[in-house]
């Protein structure tokens, strides 16, 4: 039987990273109700950083032996410039690995340059593991149809050694592209959906709609005064916030929030939670921060948004907790349907806040009623190669989606960005709908 010790270390990484996600489990079963917040806001992160880490390890041992090992039977690799380049490497697998400490120790009204240097080569890192996966399979499958007796010389080695090279360029390139398009202010994009039952007094109602600003390490107060001068120059009746808002607790990030306090749509300012706000542990003080703000919270309610020029014509704004309440046992949260609607009967129109796309498709399963579903969550994947994988875990993936005869489901592709300041194959997005009456 082979030892611990004798396991190849990414072996090792693996074994590693099922013991803090079997500690995860256990935690989110055993010892949710045990410890205060703040005990289990730490460890739950802690055991988040480390997961990440573990497997990331892999993928760094699989960079280093692709970009540094390769080459040092070369006759280049007693150069002074391949010292710098293995200290190049080293130094962009290391702030890789920390940017998942930042958020534990680096969050502040302003990102710190240290985080903005961390999260890109942690999406740099995303895209050269990717890069170097797939030129080593097409370099595989090459091998195979070339025939397993193909003599190994010169044009074999010329080729193992251009695939880092190309994985490496395609990367500094792609990163570059991901850095200067997540920069750029977010795209207004106006969407007019028809709402069934919608009182014809409430028609060209216009409703702004942002989700996943993530304010934390790498998204500050400037940012989010931006945004805030963008939905102003709007003039929306309605704006709502469908979660991930931020990532940070709100003490700690509180002159950040500030200027969603100029947010003056007559009809309210709504806010339902994320994934991302339960993973604070610190959902109560959010909620008390955002009313201040005069930002309402729908935690599993509703609100009656009375048209401005009759009082009898109305519809139904419900908004339901995130479902990863659930999953990590909050107290008092979780998704609630039949609370969140009660009261919003058929006879009116239904407008539903929904952070991810899967509670959107079961709010849908139970509530066939429900005319007009606002999510987040996706990002549209933020950055390539993550988009086939958010597509494919999704059911409603970015954009616009009409399910059945009188309901329409919308999927914001995200205000900002989570982490990684990158975007590439999306776009971050301020999303203007304007509300019509059949």
């Amino acid at each position: 039987m082979i030892s611990f010790k004798q396991l190849p270390i990414e072996a090792k990484a693996a074994v590693a990273a099922g013991v803090v996600f079997f500690s995860m489990m256990l935690s989110r079963s055993y010892l949710a109700e045990k410890l205060d917040f703040r005990t289990r806001r730490w460890l739950l992160r802690l055991q988040m950083t480390l997961f990440a880490n573990t497997l990331m390890l892999m993928g760094s041992l699989h960079v280093w032996r692709s970009t540094v090992t390769t080459f040092t039977r070369s006759s280049a690799a007693s150069s002074f410039c391949f010292t710098l380049w293995k200290i190049a490497v080293f130094l962009f697998l290391a702030l890789a690995h920390s940017s998942f400490f930042t958020l534990l120790f680096l969050v502040a009204e302003e990102p710190y340059f240290f985080s903005l240097a961390a999260y890109s080569c942690l999406g740099a890192y995303i895209i050269l593991i990717f890069f170097l996966f797939t030129l080593g399979s097409v370099e595989q499958a090459y091998k195979f149809l070339a025939g397993r007796g193909t003599k190994a010389g010169t044009g074999n080695k010329n080729r193992t050694a251009l695939k880092p090279v190309l994985a490496v360029l395609l990367t500094v390139v792609l990163t570059v592209v991901g850095l200067l398009n997540a920069s750029q202010p977010p795209t207004v994009n106006s969407v007019e959906i028809p709402v069934h039952k919608l009182p014809s007094t409430m028609n060209n109602l216009k409703v702004v709609l942002l989700s996943d600003i993530h304010l934390g390490p790498t998204v500050g107060k400037t940012k989010l005064a931006m945004i805030v001068r963008m939905v102003k120059a709007l003039k929306p009746d309605i704006t709502v916030i469908v979660g991930d808002l931020t990532d940070a607790e709100a003490k700690i990030i509180r002159p950040a929030v500030e200027p969603l306090g100029e947010l003056d749509s007559p009809l309210g300012t709504y806010f339902v939670t994320g994934n991302h706000e339960y993973y604070t542990s610190d959902v109560s003080n959010w909620f008390e921060l955002l009313k201040s703000f005069n930002i309402q919270p729908l935690h599993n309610e509703n609100v009656k948004i009375v048209s401005p020029k009759s009082t009898s014509d109305w519809f139904c704004l419900a908004g339901v907790d995130d479902i990863e309440a659930d999953v990590l046992r909050y107290s008092g949260h979780g998704m609630d349907l039949k609370k969140a609607l009660r009261g919003c009967s058929s006879e009116r129109a239904i407008v539903l806040l929904a952070h991810q796309p899967i509670a959107a498709k079961w709010a849908l399963q139970e509530r066939p009623d429900i005319n007009l579903i606002l999510s987040g969550h996706t990002h549209g994947g933020q950055i390539f190669p993550l988009n086939a994988g958010a597509y494919l875990l999704n059911p409603f993936f970015v954009g616009l989606y009409k399910v059945g005869q009188n309901t329409f489901v919308y999927v914001s592709p995200g205000t900002m960005y989570y982490g990684i300041p990158m975007r590439l194959g999306s776009r971050a997005e301020i999303t203007e709908i304007i509300l019509r009456s059949p």
